[in-house]
This record gives C-alpha cells, structure tokens and sequence, in this order.
C-alpha cells in the first residue's frame, strides 16, 4: 500500500467506530499510529522518570561532596596546626598539673585551717569558729566547705578576705554576711562566711 493510499484511508477512518475491546480490528494505518504514539509515551515516561532518578542522585551527590569538602578543609586546617595544638596540649598539661598542686590532699587540710586561722590572727580578728562542713562530692573534684565566724574592725575583714584569696591553696569565699552588734560601741563587725577549697577526685573519671 503507497504512502497516498494510506493517508486517503486515515481520512477515511472515523475514531468513533473505533473499538478499544478489539484492538485487531483496526485498520492498518491506525495501528500503526497508535503503536508509535504508544512508544512515545511511554519512551517520554521512561526518560523522565530516569532523569529524575538522575537529578536525586546528583542532588546527593553535591551535597556528599560539599560536606566532604568540609571535612576536608577542617582536617587540612587540624593538619597545618597540628604541631600548634601539640604545644597547646603540653602548655594546658603543665597549668593542669600546677592547679592540681594548688589543691590540698587528706593531710594538708588540717595545714590550711591553720594557714586561715594564722591570717585570721594576723589581721587581727578574733575566731568564733572554724570549722569544716561536710564534704561535697563533684564529678572531678570534691568541695571541702569551711564555715568560718571572725569578730573585728571592717580593715581588719577585708585584709583577713585579701589574705585568704592570697593563700597558695585555693580557697574560695562564699556567702558573706556581716552584722554589727548594738550594744558594741567598739565598732566591731561579726562576719560569717564559707569558705571552700577542693580536692582533687580522682575516682570521678571511673565513674
């Protein structure tokens, strides 16, 4: 059948008498319309949803190699200061292990409250009480309160405070209260205050 004979019988072929249950009884031309167009489609679905399979993947794979870069850059920047960071590491060793020091063991709290008790006397306060409180346990360190009551003139406090912070132990001074007295005409102060230093725990990293 030429090509003309073909097109005249297309113009013949009206799509209405056309059944969708007998697909055989269709003309020749139609067929093979219908086959190309069918191809088509599902070429078209095939190739979009293939790209698009494509795209999700690339998608990934960009943002994969952003992050990679990223690492990349952070470990080149850990790389070039590694020598940096080493030093650092040594340098925070050495700070770690003089504070150690500054912390009193079992046996060298009793050498600290008479350390106190010295500055005390020193700035010419007198004791009420000195005496420890229960310890305190931390992750990493234990806290060791002092309560610590002292009677004297507002110079002789703060130079009593000032001494105690100067201590080479390290105490730290906690919830002042100070009181005068009525009938006091010698213009004394009454102070309690507590103060804490710390141990060093060496259980706690075992935990």
């Amino acid at each position: 059948m030429s090509l003309a004979d073909s097109l005249e019988s297309l113009r013949k072929v009206d799509l209405a008498e056309l059944d969708l249950n007998n697909l055989g009884s269709w003309p020749g031309p139609v067929k093979v319309i219908a086959s190309v167009l069918l191809l088509s489609v599902v070429l078209a679905l095939g190739y979009y949803f293939h790209l698009k399979d494509l795209q999700t993947n690339l998608e990934q794979q960009q943002a994969q190699e952003e992050t990679l870069k990223q690492q990349f850059s952070t470990k080149a920047f850990q790389a070039a200061n590694l020598e940096a960071y080493r030093e650092q590491m040594a340098e925070m060793e050495i700070s770690f292990g003089a504070l150690l020091r500054q912390l009193p063991s079992d046996t060298e709290v009793p050498g600290l409250l008479e350390d106190i008790t010295r500055t005390g006397l020193g700035s010419g306060l007198e004791f009420e009480e000195i005496k420890l409180q229960p310890e305190v346990v931390q992750q990493f360190y234990i806290e060791l309160p002092i309560q610590i009551k002292v009677v004297g003139g507002y110079h002789d406090l703060a130079t009593f405070v000032s001494g105690v912070a100067s201590l080479p132990r390290i105490v730290t001074l906690h919830d002042f209260e100070i009181k005068t007295e009525k009938a006091d005409t010698s213009n004394k102060l009454r102070m309690s205050i507590l103060a804490k230093t710390y141990r060093y725990n060496d259980k706690g990293l075992q935990k």
